[in-house]
């Protein structure tokens, strides 16, 4: 029997092939500019050949550093196209911060954005990398991204890929404060799209609009590589500005959008939003934290449809769906399950749980990650043998199979959309000279899904002000990651054997 060959689902294929399929549509729109496909995919063989060029090879690390910006993308797909893996970068990270994972990843060739070569700069002496290049104007010391694809010999063809070679590393904090950089293959990007396309919404759009980070897994895979995959118009925005992109989303007849709660309460509180013309919505996403019922009654007055997603970084993202058929009737779910894939919950012992019981829930599906880039204890840690991942949350299905999060084994911290880890922190925090014992944890908020809270017990006769902790912190944290309060106790509830009981302060404190 004749085996059928299997497709290149590799990421520089895919977009290469569907600028060949569709080149007179439009790919991109920034900043009043339409880059459509035709012209798209030629930007991505020059790139991809001049990277080629300056040496770089099969399984190198290629990464970007900067806000949102057609360049990301296109370093992105110009990398994959060779085999190379990229690598974004978190720009709210310090200097500190990024050189960790810089040479964590081993980045051959970073490109950065005029915002951020001042942290580069400060920083270069002690990175790894062979070319620094500015992905908007040269200056000094960094090669012009327009001069370093000159004179080249633009990429004929992608370099084949398998499904299960890394495409991307994307980091992520770790509960001891170093981060870890989680390995997407091109596979995982692959089916987790496929789980979004039959899904309970049509997550791709005509036109999608992408104003979260692009180097967060939701900003990167909720609507934006789904729209380009599927040849849609993605209208991206450096950043988010809610007037703006309620204006955007008129001009450009956006159909979907993703963002974290905060972003969609944003554009609700926008005192433009009343009038704005958002007729041509077909769904907004929602992930990050959970949709307050407020902003469900608040859209739904326009006529608007939201619906969430439960995933993580390590999931690509998508773990769960929540349509939004049921988002009334299971406010606060996590959903269900994709068309492929698994979620369960399980107890300490790795058995699962009935309906109502709580454990800790664990993912398995093709979108879930390869493992930790130079992590293999923690790979093993995280995936059982079995190839179930387990997410560190906790959480229990009702009786119609609906996922419900009830807390994180982990204690992260979920802020504005923003992972935050205690642990990364509670180590910087502790250098304070007045702060004798600190824990980190999350309190409600209503503006950002939790606040970053300080919990100290401080040194005998030593004063200490929220302000004094944010400017002791604010050069080694990026800022979402500083304390929004601070509580001032005696001494911290604790366990027999000495553990702080952080839901016992989550409990204390939100009385």
């Amino acid at each position: 029997m004749r085996e059928m060959p299997l497709p290149d689902v590799g990421l520089g294929a895919m977009i290469l092939r569907r600028a060949a399929l569709v080149p007179e549509l439009p790919a991109i729109s920034f900043e009043g500019e339409t880059l459509r496909y035709a012209a798209f995919g030629q930007r991505i063989r020059r790139l991809a050949g001049a990277l080629r060029k300056a040496g770089v090879n099969r399984g190198d690390r290629v990464a970007f550093l900067g806000h949102n910006h057609p360049v990301f993308l296109e370093t992105l797909f110009a990398a994959t196209a060779i085999g190379a893996i990229f690598v974004p970068l978190n720009f709210r990270l310090t200097g500190p911060e990024l050189e960790f994972i810089i040479n964590d990843a081993g980045v051959h060739t970073l490109l950065v954005d005029d915002a951020h070569k001042a942290v580069i700069d400060a920083i270069r002496g002690a990175l790894c990398c062979r070319h620094y290049l500015a992905a908007e104007s040269a200056c000094g010391a960094w090669t012009g991204l327009e001069g370093f694809v000159a004179h080249v010999v633009p990429l004929a063809a992608a370099e084949r890929v398998e499904a299960d070679d890394v495409a991307l590393i994307m980091y992520t904090s770790g509960t001891t404060g170093r981060p870890k950089g989680a390995m997407l293959t091109h596979g995982n990007i692959f089916w987790n799209n496929v789980n979004a396309r039959f899904g309970p919404e049509n997550f791709a759009g005509d036109v999608s609009l992408t104003a979260a980070p692009l180097f967060h897994i939701g900003g990167l895979n909720v609507t934006t590589l789904i729209g380009l995959q599927g040849g849609g118009h993605v209208v991206l925005h450096r950043g988010f500005d809610p007037g703006l992109v309620l204006a955007d989303i008129a001009r450009y007849r956006v159909t979907t959008m993703f963002g974290a709660p905060a972003m969609f309460l944003f554009m609700a509180q926008h005192p433009g939003f009343a009038g704005a013309d958002l007729s041509s919505i077909d769904i907004l996403i929602c992930g990050g934290a959970p949709v307050p019922e407020a902003l469900l009654r608040a859209y739904q007055a326009r006529g608007i449809r939201l619906c969430q997603g439960y995933g993580l970084t390590e999931t690509a993202p998508f773990a769960s769906f929540l349509g939004s058929r049921w988002i009334g009737s299971k406010l606060g779910s996590a959903g269900q399950p994709p068309l492929y894939g698994d979620v369960r919950v399980v107890d300490p012992h790795n058995r699962p749980l009935a309906h109502g019981e709580r454990g800790e829930v664990c993912v398995r599906a093709p979108n879930v990650m390869k493992g930790y880039w130079n992590r293999p204890e923690a790979t093993r840690e995280a995936i059982d043998p079995e190839g179930w991942f387990h997410t560190g949350d906790v959480g229990y299905f009702d009786a119609d199979g609906f996922l419900y999060l009830c807390d994180r084994v982990k204690d992260m911290v979920i802020t504005g959309g923003e992972n935050v880890y205690p642990a990364e922190v509670e180590s910087v925090l502790y250098e304070h000279p007045a702060i004798a014992e600190v824990a980190v944890i999350g309190l409600p908020d209503e503006k950002w899904g939790e606040a970053v809270t300080a919990v100290v017990r401080p040194v005998p006769g030593a004063t200490l002000t929220l302000e004094d902790l944010r400017s002791f912190a604010g050069e080694k944290l990026a800022r979402y990651k500083l304390p929004l309060r601070l509580h001032l106790v005696d001494e911290m509830p604790r366990n027999p054997a000495g553990k702080v009981l952080k839901y016992q302060l989550r409990e204390l404190l939100n009385t």
